[in-house]
């Protein structure tokens, strides 16, 4: 690991799943960058690895879904982080889930918030992929359940 990625390590980041629905399958991934960009419209911002199969999807496909997980889904951002993992819907099976409105993604229940978005704008950076987008519905929101963050190589429940 270079000095740059332990720098960064030392930052405490929010922990999302990502997931698309790209026609008969489901894939998503694990993400600590993922950020609020504007109030009025609503838009967030999802950095990926552009080398990464669901950075080629989102190039392709433009609505997508992000589930913002609580304390207790370690496990589950576990799942979406691990290299090489099966179709989305392996990986959700025995955790209760549904598909949004808007995006027919896989959304996780129980999280502190999910929403839907669609992609308004791409912007290469280095090794990773900027999707800035707008937000088509605030699918749920849980205050009262901490999030899950990491930080230092690890996941952390806030409380």
């Amino acid at each position: 690991m270079n000095e740059f990625t332990e720098a960064m390590r030392q930052l405490v980041a929010g922990v999302a799943v990502v997931t698309i629905r790209d026609g008969r399958d489901d894939i998503g991934t694990t993400v600590t960058t993922f950020a609020s960009l504007s109030a009025d419209p609503p838009m967030v911002l999802v950095s990926l690895t552009a080398s990464g199969y669901l950075c080629e999807v989102m190039l392709r496909q433009d609505r997508w879904a992000a589930s913002l997980l609580s304390g207790g889904q370690a496990v589950i951002a576990s799942r979406f982080a691990t290299p090489g993992r099966p179709s989305a819907r392996l990986l959700v099976a025995g955790t209760p889930h549904h598909r949004g409105h808007h995006t027919e993604a896989f959304v996780i229940d129980g999280g502190v918030a999910a929403l839907e978005a669609e992609t308004a704008r791409v912007i290469p950076a280095g090794d990773h992929t900027l999707f800035l987008a707008q937000v088509l519905a605030v699918d749920y929101v849980d205050p009262s359940l901490p999030p899950l963050v990491r930080m230092r190589g690890r996941y952390k429940s806030v409380t």
